[in-house]
């Protein structure tokens, strides 16, 4: 076998620049779509896969990468809460958001919460070797047509920019009683007391311009929380 000192130096190079990533999500089939699509780019190394957090933080607890790539919708812990496990356990790893989830919604709600970067999983998959490398270096991705979006206000699309105005863990509790969630299942998964989830849902109806729940809820579907 032959020693470091015998490779030449512009391949150390190369390997010490390697770009280190774990996935993790709960589809296997896009873990594996992800992967041959890095794996395509000499300068990025995928360590792992997992399909839910439980599963993530055991493999971090092993190996720490550059990227993770995760998944809103992972689960065990939802998204906003594993970035905020995240930030607070491995604050060198950069965290990079592909999901399905609406990007007008969550982009800025996951970066609020610590994530480097959000791409929609039905943006062009060019795009992921360029987010990870983007991320990796410290700086934010999002793509050109979102920001584009984020600038200005679209007048067909009203409903989405009361989404602004909505703090991250309002949109956690939002997404919850979209789905069907009491009060009180909404406070056990969010770690809240149920006063303070009536507070939240008090704050969502003023932000969003309505005063029951059907129309709150109608809101949440305008923004694609179902």
């Amino acid at each position: 076998m032959s020693d470091i000192k015998d490779v030449p130096s512009l391949e150390i190079d190369k390997l010490t620049q390697m770009i280190n990533v774990i996935i993790a999500d709960n589809h296997p089939i896009v873990r594996l779509g992800i992967k041959q699509v890095l794996e395509n780019d000499d300068a990025i190394k995928v360590l792992g896969d997992v399909g839910n957090t439980n599963a993530l933080f055991e493999m971090l607890s092993e190996a720490t990468p550059d990227v993770l790539i995760l998944e809103m919708d992972i689960p065990d812990i939802n998204g906003i809460a594993t970035l905020r496990k995240m930030k607070d356990e491995y604050p060198d790893v950069q965290v990079l958001i592909y999901s399905g989830q609406s990007e007008d919604v969550y982009a800025l709600s996951t970066i609020r919460a610590g994530a480097r970067g959000y791409l929609s999983k039905s943006a062009d998959v060019s795009y992921l070797s360029v987010a990870v490398e983007k991320v990796s270096e410290g700086g934010m991705f999002i793509t050109n047509e979102l920001a584009q979006r984020l600038a200005f206000d679209e007048g067909t699309q009203k409903p989405r920019r009361f989404f602004r105005k909505l703090s991250t863990r309002e949109v956690e509790v939002l997404k919850m009683l979209a789905n069907g969630k009491r009060n009180k299942e909404v406070a056990l998964g969010l770690n809240l007391n149920e006063k303070t989830v009536s507070t939240y849902k008090a704050r969502l109806m003023k932000k969003l311009n309505v005063d029951n729940m059907v129309d709150l809820l109608q809101q949440a579907k305008a923004l694609e929380l179902y």
